[in-house]
C-alpha cells in the first residue's frame, strides 16, 4: 500500500471517531516513518515497509478507541521541546504555558534583584516535568543569567510512574551538569517535602469527581490520579465535587513551604478558579491574581506569602 493510499483509508476509518482524522494521520505517518510533512507529500506514492504498516495499522487501531495521539506516539510538544509522556501523565496542555511563561519572568525578577542567592523552586504534583523542565530550559538558555544563577528544582509527585517520565525528560532536555539542578521527590503534596522555597509551581488535580466521569468516558486514559481533585486526604472519594479537595490541601502546605515573598503559581479550572483564588487569600497570601488561558478562560491562580 503507497502512503496515499494509507492515509485516505486511515482519514476515512478515523473520520468516524477522532475530530482531527487528518491531522491525527499525518503526525503517525511522521512518527513511523520518521519523516517530515514535505517528505511525506512528495514521496506519497512510495509504499510502505511491512512493518511500518503493521505499526501504523496498531496504531490507527489505538486511535479509534480514543487513546490519545501523544500516547501512542510516546511525544508531545510542550514550550518549545519534546516531552516523553506515557499514560501514566497527563498530556501537557497549551494553556499550561501561561503558568511558565509567568514564572520564567517572576523568577528571572527574583535572580536579578537578589543575584548573590541561588533560588529554591518546588513543582508540586509535577508529572511529565513539563512545566519545571520547561522553566529550568529557559532559564538555563537565557544568556543574562550565569549558570551559577541558575535556580535548583524540587520534582514532587505522589505517582512514582510519573517520577520516572520527569526524570526521563530530565535527562533528553539537559546535560549531566544541568541535571545536578534537579531533584526528584515522592510526596503526597509536602507530606515527605522538609524543605522551604522561594517558588511553588503547581498543576494539582482539580476537577470535580463528576466530570472526570465524564472526560474518561471517551477512552482518553488519562490518569484519575492526575485529574480528579475531590480525592480525601487518605485517597478516599470525597463529596465536594468541586474539584478543590486537594487544592484546600495544597494551599496552606504551600503557603507554610514558602519564604517570605515566595511566589505560588497554580493552575485550575474556569470553573473554580475564583474560589483557588479566595482560598489563597484566607490562608494569608497576598497580591493574589487570577492569569487567563489562550481562550481567555481563568486558569491560573497567582499569588505571593
Amino acid at each position: 500500500m503507497t502512503i496515499q493510499e494509507f492515509k485516505s483509508q486511515a482519514i476515512k476509518t478515523l473520520s468516524k471517531t477522532s475530530p482531527s482524522a487528518s491531522l491525527d494521520t499525518n503526525v503517525l505517518l511522521e512518527h513511523f516513518l520518521q519523516k517530515d510533512k514535505t517528505w511525506i507529500l512528495l514521496h506519497n506514492q512510495e509504499e510502505l515497509a511491512p512493518e511500518v504498516f503493521d505499526k501504523l495499522l496498531e496504531a490507527i487501531a489505538s486511535r479509534k478507541t480514543g487513546l490519545p495521539i501523544a500516547y501512542i506516539t510516546g511525544h508531545k510538544e510542550f514550550y518549545g521541546n519534546d516531552f516523553y509522556v506515557t499514560p501514566a501523565v497527563l498530556i501537557p496542555k497549551a494553556d499550561t504555558e501561561i503558568l511558565v511563561e509567568k514564572a520564567i519572568d517572576l523568577i528571572k525578577d527574583k535572580i536579578y534583584v537578589n543575584p548573590e542567592k541561588i533560588l529554591m523552586v518546588c513543582d508540586m504534583c509535577t508529572g511529565s516535568g513539563c512545566i519545571a523542565l520547561s522553566v529550568l530550559r529557559a532559564l538555563l538558555d537565557d544568556p543574562d543569567i550565569p549558570f551559577t544563577q541558575v535556580p535548583h528544582f524540587t520534582l514532587c509527585d505522589i505517582s512514582p510512574e510519573a517520577l520516572d517520565v520527569a526524570r526521563r525528560n530530565a535527562k533528553k532536555l539537559f546535560s549531566l551538569e544541568e541535571e545536578e539542578r534537579i531533584r526528584f521527590v515522592q510526596s503526597d503534596l509536602f507530606y515527605q517535602v522538609p524543605w522551604d522555597f522561594d517558588a511553588i509551581l503547581t498543576n494539582p488535580p482539580y476537577i470535580p469527581a463528576k466530570m472526570v466521569d465524564e472526560l474518561l468516558k471517551d477512552g482518553r486514559r488519562e490518569p484519575r490520579l492526575a485529574l480528579d481533585g475531590d480525592i480525601g486526604e487518605y485517597g478516599q472519594p470525597s463529596d465536594t465535587n468541586d474539584g478543590l479537595d486537594i487544592i484546600r490541601r495544597l494551599i496552606p502546605q504551600a503557603y507554610e513551604r514558602l519564604i517570605h515573598n515566595g511566589l505560588f503559581l497554580m493552575e485550575t479550572g474556569e470553573y473554580n478558579a475564583d474560589q483557588a483564588k479566595l482560598l489563597c487569600e484566607q490562608t494569608g497570601f497576598r497580591q493574589t491574581k487570577t492569569l487567563l488561558d489562550l481562550e481567555g478562560q481563568k486558569r491560573v491562580t497567582f499569588a505571593i506569602k
